[in-house]
């Protein structure tokens, strides 16, 4: 189980990764050098410090500790280097939420720092902290910077994306076709459970069952959680381990008649006699597929008085204009900000070698 400090999740997952080399070269105003900074310094926003133990912590709390075989050190730098810029992303929206009076509760903080334990007990919970040498504390100040951070992206962005009524009906007018049914459609989305370990899985938790018994045990836990009431796609993207759906919520979209039929038979059957908003528990080839029929819909042309039409386009819409906005605040904002990669500067000086101030020390190297 991770205990990530900057989850795929979060604002981040969702940003444009901009170029490690424009931040290495972004200087002070004027075009100056600009000064030296302590060597545990990485980075600086607008002079505000992003120290290398912060960046080590968080690259901590994202990779496991015991993976085999160990990624040499320029695969570790890599994925550093990679955290460190969006760290300064995230430092040039906090710069941005102080200007706007904008931070997160003490009970927002608690509430996220709660669902990421997810059901882990206490002493498990713990030693995975002790697993990565981090603490609690340093898990609720990395959340109050994600919520900050997302804060800003919703005032700056979502908040100013929505599309009109006139927006809707005309681009249901101009993909009319696109809403003619030839045959039933299923909208699925599915929590995938296996047998083996495999390293490709990303779920938030990173949580991967590796035999039969914990793939039983782990479905078990996860259908008791839905029957509790646990929303479908957040369980699914922290625990589903198939890397592709896992970040959709678990989301196949829709599937016509005909692609379900080519599925294996307990997928196919079980699909077949739910009805929208059931949840169903099919075991195939060893592995177990959650499966959730969201929407059903019989063959034949749409318009925009039925409800998922209007949502899917509204959905759709907002996602785009989201997107193109995001994608801009965030190039504008770093534009603006005097960012200072001391750490990409190292790298680039030393040819891509590691420089021995570097060295690798320390759980997860």
């Amino acid at each position: 189980m991770p205990i990530s400090l900057l989850r795929p999740s979060s604002f981040v997952g969702a940003l444009v990764t901009l170029s490690v080399i424009s931040a290495c070269h972004a200087a002070a105003p004027g075009g100056e050098a600009p000064k030296a900074a302590a060597p545990d310094v990485w980075a600086t926003v607008d002079g505000r410090e992003l120290r290398r133990d912060y960046v080590e912590k968080v690259y901590r709390s994202s990779v496991d500790p015991n993976a085999t075989p160990a990624p040499a050190p320029e695969q570790v730098l890599t994925v550093k280097v990679n955290v460190l810029d969006e760290l300064i992303t995230q430092e040039v929206l906090l710069g941005r939420a102080k200007a706007l009076a904008i931070e997160p509760t003490a009970t927002d903080v608690e509430t996220a720092f709660t669902e990421r334990k997810g059901g882990a007990t206490d002493e498990v919970f713990q030693a995975q902290l002790k697993l990565r040498a981090l603490t609690a504390e340093d898990l609720r100040a990395a959340i109050r910077r994600e919520l900050t951070a997302q804060k800003v992206i919703d005032k700056e962005i979502n908040s100013k994306v929505v599309p009109t009524d006139q927006d809707i009906a005309d681009f249901y007018v101009q993909n009319r076709a696109q809403f003619n049914l030839k045959e039933p459609q299923y909208r699925i989305a599915q929590i995938v459970v296996t047998t083996t370990k495999d390293p490709q899985v990303r779920n938030r938790m990173n949580d991967d069952a590796g035999t039969a018994a914990e793939a039983s045990a782990k479905a078990s836990m996860l259908m008791d959680r839905l029957k509790a009431g646990a929303n479908f796609g957040d369980v699914a993207m922290d625990y589903s381990e198939d890397p592709q759906s896992a970040p959709q919520g678990g989301d196949l979209g829709f599937m016509p008649a005909s692609s379900l039929a080519q599925l294996s038979p307990q997928v196919r059957d079980a699909v077949l006699k739910m009805q929208p908003g059931n949840v169903s528990a099919v075991t195939a080839g060893g592995n177990v597929a959650i499966l959730a029929l969201i929407a059903k819909e019989p063959a034949g042309q749409r318009d925009l008085t039925t409800p998922t039409v209007k949502d899917g386009i509204r959905d759709l819409l907002q996602s785009r204009k989201a997107e193109l906005l995001r994608t801009a605040y965030l190039t504008a904002a770093r534009a603006d900000a005097r960012i200072v990669n001391y750490l990409a500067r190292q790298i680039v000086d030393a040819h891509g070698a590691v420089p021995p101030s570097l060295a690798l020390a320390g759980p997860g190297k």
